[in-house]
């Protein structure tokens, strides 16, 4: 399972992350677009909207009109996961939402490893009163709801944006947006890998070829880049395979409220919040919500299946249990 996760995650990646640069970029002027030079996500086919925006519809006759107002679910040869309201395909804005989404997860993870590495170390090394003080640190931190801190500051983010929106072009908004959301979950996911690697820390810093190290005068950064860094990669690669489908699950959390990725930029978690607007008594289309919602169960399915498989390759306690 562990393998199958592995080339699940790999397809996903490289589908997601390597097609940004087409996906992201311009697309070209066609006829139903009314000359408009939109990036590719976000332009649309009128011909194949499921609700016509009401600029666009005195450019449709009366037939073209009807049929992109009652298009079959959307889906067509052309679009084989189907269009949204505006007639943007699905599958362009699911690789660009799956790019973003796990763009966020893997930047948070990176920055939650690092200062939850370097601050678990420091105080496992240091001991006594700055070791004590440090901990309690984290357990207050611990005691605080992190959903709620990251709420907060998407919401004062975007605040701030709202009252800059004049000066800022939306582009450096969606980035500024993008970037904010990314550091708060990070800023907040730390605080387990802080304790992990302090009882990783604390358990070397007894073992003989510490004290040889400091007997002979090491330096600080030597000690820990030479000695400690190499026994702690295991916790630290297996804790960071199981940070990133939480990060990727918090930034798909916030954006299905509203406050994190914000349209027309789509995300996993804003295209699932889009799909389950349009479950209505009158038209149910399905697709809309099940193809976000698939994305995201698969790479979270497919990353904690990776996560088991490294805890049991690096940890032998683990695999004498097993």
């Amino acid at each position: 399972m562990g393998l199958f996760g592995a080339g699940v995650l790999a397809v996903m990646v490289l589908g997601c992350l390597a097609t940004l640069p087409y996906t992201l970029g311009k697309s070209r002027a066609e006829p139903e677009q009314v000359g408009l030079s939109l990036r590719r996500y976000e332009a649309g086919n009128f011909d194949h909207a499921l609700l016509p925006p009401f600029w666009a519809a005195h450019k449709l006759d009366e037939r073209q009109r009807l049929d992109a107002a009652h298009a079959k679910d959307g889906i067509s040869p052309k679009y084989l996961m189907g269009t949204d309201r505006f007639g943007r395909d699905l599958f362009i804005r699911c690789l660009t939402g799956g790019g973003i989404s796990l763009g966020i997860g893997l930047a948070a993870a990176a920055i939650a490893v690092f200062i939850g590495t370097i601050y678990g170390t420091t105080a496992a090394y240091l001991g006594g009163r700055v070791d004590a003080t440090m901990m309690r640190i984290v357990d207050v931190l611990f005691g605080l709801p992190y959903i709620l801190l990251v709420v907060l500051l998407a919401v004062a983010t975007d605040g701030f944006l709202q009252r800059a929106g004049r000066d800022l072009s939306p582009a450096l908004g969606q980035l500024i947006n993008v970037v904010t959301l990314l550091v708060a979950i990070g800023g907040v996911s730390w605080l387990t890998m802080a304790r992990v690697i302090r009882g990783q820390v604390l358990s070397l810093k007894q073992q003989p070829f510490m004290e040889a190290s400091r007997a002979i005068g090491a330096p600080l950064r030597r000690q820990f880049v030479h000695h400690l860094l190499p026994n702690l990669m295991g916790p630290i690669i297996v804790y960071a395979t199981l940070t990133v489908p939480a990060a990727i699950l918090s930034e798909s959390f916030l954006s299905f409220l509203g406050i994190g990725v914000k349209e027309p930029l789509p995300s996993w978690g804003n295209l699932a919040a889009d799909g389950l607007n349009e479950l209505n008594i009158v038209r149910v289309r399905w697709w809309l919500l099940l193809w976000p919602c698939l994305f995201i169960a698969v790479t979270l399915v497919a990353m904690n299946f990776l996560g088991e498989r490294l805890r049991e390759a690096f940890d032998p306690k683990w695999r004498t249990r097993a």
